[in-house]
């Protein structure tokens, strides 16, 4: 019975609950657009600081005139932690080396790293010839392009590098430029430069590229600073402050945009509800009379609201999609890809204004159905 007067009432007063479906599927685009661009913007945002670099650096403890290194167990530590937000991580073993002529040699700065993790971590690089990706390619180097115009190399030359009497010989894959103190350096597989140094097993710091707000990076580097006890684990401010407060600066005020258009939807569907209220005052009355409580005669209104919270959410959902996309293309110059998960999302917070803005016709239950059957 409760659904069968529920549907004529419906039918009947669909007109103006039409202005109601109206105001809330309008709400729901906004709202699910703007949801929509608040996770695929944040998480495009996120990949384009990434890559430009690392943002946490984790290094030894410094000696009084010697930089200390650590052992490369570090790396297993790093990933025992099983952390999402880091993208990836770098170990470094830096060293001066010499190549050239013995008579004249020439000091080159040397990095030896993992070819794979750098490549993660440094995607913006521009590399003329090839860009080595593999980890434990003991044979090729990529050489920056300060070094390389210094020693007139370029893709398949080879480069001899001397240290500490030990001498080694890489074919050089590509030449970097990256704008930086990269282009003065010379980089190879970190067990090549390990062996090159005499320091086989040990690092000299490890770079870590992290993605989050700036509440999760500080998370993830205490979590580190726990797990590593005696090595300094700092970020490199510039990038890790800048996007975390980029992050929560957008997020904010898409959120507070959220939150206006909720509340000026739950004051349409008020109005709405309002004006189908004194319709029905002496349907009020007349339910009233024949014993209905004011309970009961509450949940017709509020399961009408629930109805055009649940369609309107559905079709605001498939327009907000729409109008993310366009945002995305116009605004941040990249397609905005659909999340499913906003449809509950924005289905939910609709039923929720939509039930708001009904809420207060409790003020029904002040009808009197006398008055009403009198024709006052």
């Amino acid at each position: 019975m409760f659904w069968r007067i529920l549907w004529r009432l419906l039918w009947a007063s669909r007109s103006r609950l039409a202005l109601a479906l109206v105001a809330v599927a309008s709400g729901a685009t906004i709202c699910a657009a703007l949801v929509n661009l608040d996770l695929d913007a944040s998480d495009k945002l996120t990949r384009e600081f990434r890559s430009l670099g690392a943002n946490v650096v984790i290094s030894p403890a410094q000696t009084a005139n010697t930089a200390a290194t650590m052992d490369a167990a570090v790396m297993r530590r790093i990933d025992a932690q099983q952390a999402p937000e880091i993208l990836a991580a770098a170990p470094y073993l830096y060293l001066v080396a010499q190549t050239g002529d013995e008579k004249i040699p020439v000091p080159v700065i040397v990095a030896g790293t993992w070819f794979d993790q750098i490549a993660r971590i440094n995607s913006w690089w521009s590399i003329t010839g090839r860009r080595v990706s593999e980890r434990n390619d003991a044979a090729d180097c990529m050489v920056g392009s300060e070094v390389a115009r210094t020693l007139g190399l370029v893709p398949g030359s080879r480069l001899t590098l001397r240290y500490a009497g030990r001498e080694a010989t890489f074919i050089v894959a590509g030449v970097l430029t990256a704008g930086d103190s990269e282009d003065s350096q010379v980089f190879v597989d970190l067990a090549a430069a390990q062996n090159l140094a005499g320091l086989s097993g040990q690092v000299g710091l490890v770079q870590l590229s992290v993605r989050g707000s700036t509440r999760a990076i500080e998370n993830v580097m205490n979590g580190l600073a726990r797990a590593l006890p005696g090595l300094d684990v700092q970020p490199v401010r510039q990038l890790a402050v800048a996007e975390g407060r980029l992050l929560e600066r957008i997020r904010g005020l898409l959120f507070a945009t959220v939150a206006l258009i909720l509340a000026l939807t739950a004051l349409g569907v008020l109005a709405a509800m309002a004006g189908l209220a004194l319709e029905r005052r002496r349907d009020v009355g007349l339910m009233k009379a024949l014993g209905g409580t004011v309970r009961r005669v509450m949940r017709f209104f509020l399961a009408e609201a629930a109805a055009i919270g649940i369609l309107g959410g559905i079709v605001g959902y498939g327009a907000g999609m729409l109008l993310a996309d366009w945002v995305g293309k116009r605004v941040f110059a990249t397609a905005i890809s659909p999340r499913l998960i906003v449809l509950p999302v924005t289905i939910g917070l609709m039923i929720g204004v939509a039930l708001a803005g009904a809420l207060p016709l409790r003020l029904l239950g002040r009808v009197r159905p006398a008055e009403i059957l009198r024709g006052e």
